[in-house]
């Protein structure tokens, strides 16, 4: 399982990085839809973002260097994604946003992978946190 964290990890900061490069430099490749408010939305997300992908970047140090710190930061990842995840899909099924043609799909599968990232993040950070780390070379938890 922790392989797969690992490989969730690296994807998680390669779509951010993508995605917001591609949004500062062609958003119309990415925009569901046109409208000042729209734009509005999604520049607001870039620090929440940028969040994202720290807290990621230090769960994949930590998870590789299997030191105590990685439950934590798996549980900040998750956490922080499921905000996102929470923010990213009401405001799509509020405003048709899924429905919208390739844009609205790229959106789908963002808010689709958000999810199951988020919820595996914190799974194994719970895994880790009640003990799990002893089988990978972590501290044991205390009585």
């Amino acid at each position: 399982m922790r392989r797969t964290v690992q490989t969730m990890l690296v994807v998680a900061i390669v779509i951010d990085i993508a995605y917001w490069s591609i949004w500062f430099t062609d958003r119309d490749v990415l925009a569901s839809e046109h409208t000042q408010g729209y734009y509005d939305f999604e520049n607001a997300f870039p620090l929440a973002d940028a969040w994202l992908g720290v807290v990621c970047v230090l769960a994949l140090v930590a998870l590789t260097r299997r030191t105590a710190s990685a439950p934590f930061w798996l549980a900040c990842a998750g956490s922080a994604g499921m905000y996102l995840f929470g923010m990213d899909l009401l405001y799509d099924l509020e405003h048709g946003i899924l429905t919208s043609g390739g844009g609205g799909a790229i959106e789908a599968v963002i808010v689709t992978l958000t999810l199951v990232f988020s919820l595996t993040a914190l799974r194994y950070a719970w895994v880790l946190f009640r003990g799990g780390a002893a089988d990978w070379g972590g501290p044991s938890p205390a009585p």
